[in-house]
């Protein structure tokens, strides 16, 4: 299955000669904003935990790549991804490790590792990857949804989620003139609801229906919100909402 490198690049993004690491690479999410990064001529280097999945991205891009095996929970091995990475331009992680289930039934394991994703490991990156940024470099993290419209059995998404929207105000000010940001995603299709198996269009048409913009997120919404972020040297301390106006509802 390939990926449709024909993203709307209408808002004339131009990366060319920069440096953009995606952690996350192997999502579906990743997988986009690295071939749309790579089109507008950045180099890329693209970090996660599956080898498979990062190779499978590096090979749709339309210029040079480097693959990173990358665990967030291991400060080691985000170390490992500075000292490979050296001096880069934009660092955008779209990394989560959800630990959703009813309260009671939480195992601490999956909560500390649904942090480290989220929370921690992007403050790892920061300390590790500040001092390699460009004078006008970002980052760019991934929120959600679930921090303003909380749900049952979703307290650690929505904490985590919360955590890192007050994370990057923090970083903005402290690693600045780097800028940090967040995209908060809303529903988007991007496989992840794949699981409810013949339920998923009822619940997407469901979600659609309810939302002011009538409509789900596609990864290419969130592709055009990253580069928004990249782009634009004045936006910094904020978390861009793309959902449609479903925390709204």
């Amino acid at each position: 299955m390939s990926v449709d490198t024909s993203l709307d690049t209408s808002l004339d993004t131009s990366l060319q000669g920069q440096r953009l690491v995606v952690v996350g690479a192997g999502s579906r999410t990743g997988r986009a904003l690295a071939v749309a990064a790579s089109a507008a001529g950045a180099s890329v280097v693209l970090a996660g935990p599956d080898p498979r999945k990062l190779e499978w991205t590096a090979g749709e891009l339309s210029g040079p790549s480097e693959v990173v095996t990358l665990d967030l929970t291991d400060e080691r091995s985000i170390a490992g991804l500075a000292a490979r990475t050296g001096r880069f331009d934009h660092l955008v992680s779209t990394a989560a490790l959800p630990a959703n289930g009813p309260l009671k039934d939480l195992e601490l394991a999956d909560v500390q590792r649904a942090f480290a994703a989220k929370v921690i490991g992007p403050l790892l990156l920061a300390k590790h990857l500040a001092g390699q940024a460009s004078e006008h470099g970002s980052f760019t993290f991934f929120s959600g949804v679930a921090a303003w419209r909380p749900a049952l059995a979703r307290t650690v998404m929505a904490t985590t989620n919360g955590a890192l929207a007050f994370l990057v105000q923090a970083l903005a000010v402290e690693i600045a003139p780097v800028r940090v940001n967040a995209v908060s995603p809303g529903i988007v299709d991007t496989g992840s609801w794949d699981g409810l198996g013949t339920e998923k269009d009822a619940f997407l048409r469901g979600v659609a229906e309810r939302n002011p913009a009538r409509r789900v997120g596609t990864p290419e919404d969130l592709v055009k919100a990253v580069l928004y972020a990249i782009d634009n040297p004045y936006v910094t301390g904020t978390v861009l909402h793309v959902d449609g106006g479903g925390r709204l509802v």
